[in-house]
Formats: structure tokens, sequence, C-alpha cells
């Protein structure tokens, strides 16, 4: 006799606390909640928890109340002072304690060493993603963790209900500082974006026709990223040179000029070529016939 019932897997219902519903923290809630998770919220604002609520969020009338109510404990606060005045006196022993709040590697360390030394486990996260991108596959978003290994794999499944995951190491600054790093080459990209649209305002050339031509050569020279990769790895600067440091500076006069023909500050611009410049400088023999990778040096103090 053959079975016909088809059997299905329900995931494990897991329990967490999230402590701080700001858009991030009610974006987290919602994709946890919604795959059927047991979730306890508390925030310094209590009207904020009403619709997670309605959603079925427990809701904790303080911030130690929210930690005793699971063993795992997220947290999405403003930055690590809130961070501190928020668990300050709490009892975190046998917590996993996973502080998904903007900060820098430095705050990342010494707020994994303050909960190691209550008893917790510790990973710290820096989310690569809006809002908008969390719980919606396809869109790219995930989360950098860094700090405790062992808490990673155990609550793996549980932090990628709302975005992916990428472990970048047990030092607890680690994410932080991918974090930060990539977004600064984002706001590079809006800076020399931002500057490029400047160039055309006012004139009979319409942003929307110049945004895929923006696109297309910004796509073209994301090659850029792994090429200086292997020059800063190979310490490599001249092999394979394309366009070398003393034409893009002797290049860089006419995009200025541009700039000031066109009535358009370029203090966006500005910074990278005069770094540029100091690296031909200080030995054009040297450095005329490297790439513009160089200038990396530079920035380190």
């Amino acid at each position: 006799m053959t079975d016909t019932h088809t059997h299905t897997h329900t995931p494990p219902r897991l329990s967490l606390s999230l402590l701080g519903l700001g858009d991030m923290g009610t974006a987290l809630a919602r994709t946890w909640l919604a795959a059927g998770h047991s979730l306890t919220v508390w925030n310094r604002t209590p009207a904020k928890a009403g619709a997670l609520a309605a959603e079925g969020a427990s809701v904790a009338a303080s911030a130690a109340d929210a930690v005793a109510a699971s063993a795992l404990v997220v947290v999405c606060l403003l930055d690590d002072t809130s961070v501190g005045a928020a668990l300050e006196g709490i009892d975190l022993t046998g917590k996993d304690l996973v502080n998904l709040t903007t900060g820098t590697p430095a705050e990342a360390r010494a707020r994994a060493a303050w909960a190691e030394e209550r008893g917790a486990r510790y990973l710290d996260g820096g989310i690569m993603a809006t809002p908008t991108m969390i719980g919606a596959p396809g869109t790219g978003g995930y989360v950098f963790y860094s700090g405790s290994r062992a808490l990673f794999d155990s609550r793996r499944a549980l932090l990628e209900v709302p975005a992916g995951s990428r472990f970048v190491g047990e030092n607890p600054g680690h994410a932080a500082l991918h974090d930060v790093a990539l977004l600064s080459a984002m706001w590079g990209m809006f800076a020399g974006v931002s500057h490029a649209y400047a160039l055309i305002e006012g004139e009979d050339i319409a942003p929307k026709d110049l945004a895929p031509l923006l696109s297309e050569w910004l796509g073209a020279m994301g090659f850029f990223v792994g090429n200086a990769a292997e020059r800063l790895t190979s310490r490599d600067f001249t092999s394979g040179v394309v366009s070398n440091l003393a034409m893009q500076v002797a290049g860089s006069g006419t995009m200025l000029r541009t700039a000031e023909e066109q009535g358009v500050s370029a203090e966006l611009v500005t910074p990278y070529v005069d770094l540029l410049r100091r690296r031909l400088a200080a030995d054009p023999a040297a450095h005329g016939g490297e790439d513009t990778t160089g200038a990396v040096l530079l920035l380190k103090r």
C-alpha cells in the first residue's frame, strides 16, 4: 500500500529579544514575527512597540525584562552609548548578545570585552542594507558579523531570517570595519556622481539622459577594485599600467578647468586630485609610471 500523505517540515519556533525599534529595528522585528518566531521587544519610547504587539510581539516593560525573556538578545540602537545605557546593570550571564548598532571597530572591541566580562557571548554586526531591504530576498542586503564564531554558528539560521550573513572573523571590530570600508567607497561614488550632475546643471542635457551613461561607465571601471587589491598585496604599482599617475595628474587639470567654466565647485573631487599630486611630487621618476593605487599609502598616518 502506498503512503499518499505529504509530510512537511515546519521550522522550529525560536525565541529572541530585540532592543530598539527605530526603522531598522522595526524591519528586523517584522521579519522574525512573519517567520513565526517568538519575539520580545523593548524600546525606550514604548509607543513604537504598539504595532508590533498587534503582530504578535511581546512587549517588555523594561530592557531588563526583555533581556530576561530570551537567551538571544539582539540590540539595534542609536549608538554605542545607547547600548551601554540600555544594558547598564542588567544580568547578561549566559546570554548571547548580538549588537547590530552602528559603531566603530574600537567601540565593537570594547563592547565585546564588556559583554564577556558579564558572562555573555558577543557578536557584532554591520548591516549592509536599508530597512526596505530587510526581509526582502533578492535585494542584496546582508549583515557582516564578527566576534564569537560559536555564537554565530549556533544562531545563524535565526540571524539570517531578516538578511543574509557574512562572518568576517573573530576580531569583534571587523564587522564594523568592513561596514565602514564599504560605506566609505559608496560615499566617494556619491560624491563623484553629485559632481557629474552639477556639471550639466543648466545645460541642455537631461539628468535622466546622463544617468545610464554614468551607470555604464562606473560599472566598466569596477575592475579597479580587484586591481587595487592585487597591487596593495604585491606592492607592485607599475606592472600592466594603462593610464599612469603622471597622465592622471596632467589630465586632472582639464577636469578642474571644466568645473570652473561650468561654475561648479570642485570641492568634491579636489581632495583626491591633491592626493594624486602629492604622490607624484614625492618622486616623479619613481611614481610617475604607477597607477593611482599607491596614493592609498599616503592616507595612513
